[in-house]
């Protein structure tokens, strides 16, 4: 990993600028989590319903809990049971999350990845990034950095090449109070 392409990657996330980068199963495309401006500018690119929700990845947990309401000791045993791991889990929200970022629910879709440069970009911006797979709606994930460039080209401001984690499928999706899964891996 070339930590001049990972400085980059961050300065593009620092400018309001949207990159697509490796997880653990597909090219995420990502942004601040706090910048309105960038998160409108993605869900129009991907044509996202903003109702939805997007998902955060962080390199740990502490970059995640300011948008979380407070865990149980054992909702914490239960998520450092899967994490760093691809596994996504729907956790309540605090009030002053953006609506942005839970749409039109009360929790938010959140992970501590486990794929290398996608957690050392989360440390090099300081904060989680918004992630959601790197294609139009409809169409199929990227899961190269040239299908990437192929799908979605100068719309983004950067795009950080690596390998996908190899996970054929994106990340299970769990909801952390029911144990309900909503998206099997």
């Amino acid at each position: 990993m070339s930590e001049l392409r990972l400085r980059a990657a961050a300065r593009a996330v620092r400018a309001g600028g949207l990159i697509a980068y490796p997880t653990e199963a597909v090219f995420g495309l990502g942004c601040d989590p706090l910048d309105g401006r960038a998160v409108e500018r993605l869900l129009a690119l991907k044509r996202r319903s903003a109702h939805k929700g997007l998902i955060l990845i962080a390199a740990d947990f502490a970059q995640l809990e300011p948008f979380l309401r407070a865990l149980t000791p054992s909702d914490h045993a239960r998520l450092n049971a899967t994490w760093p791991g691809p596994h996504t889990w729907l956790i309540p929200a605090r009030a002053a999350t953006p609506r942005w970022l839970r749409g039109r629910h009360d929790s938010l879709a959140v992970r501590v990845t486990a794929h290398p440069l996608a957690a050392a970009l989360c440390r090099a911006c300081g904060h989680p990034l918004v992630s959601t797979s790197a294609n139009l709606s409809g169409r199929p994930p990227a899961r190269t950095a040239l299908a990437v460039r192929r799908q979605l080209g100068r719309a983004l401001d950067y795009v950080l090449a690596g390998p996908t984690g190899g996970a054929a499928k994106p990340t299970a999706i769990r909801d952390l109070r029911s144990g309900r899964q909503f998206r099997a891996a």
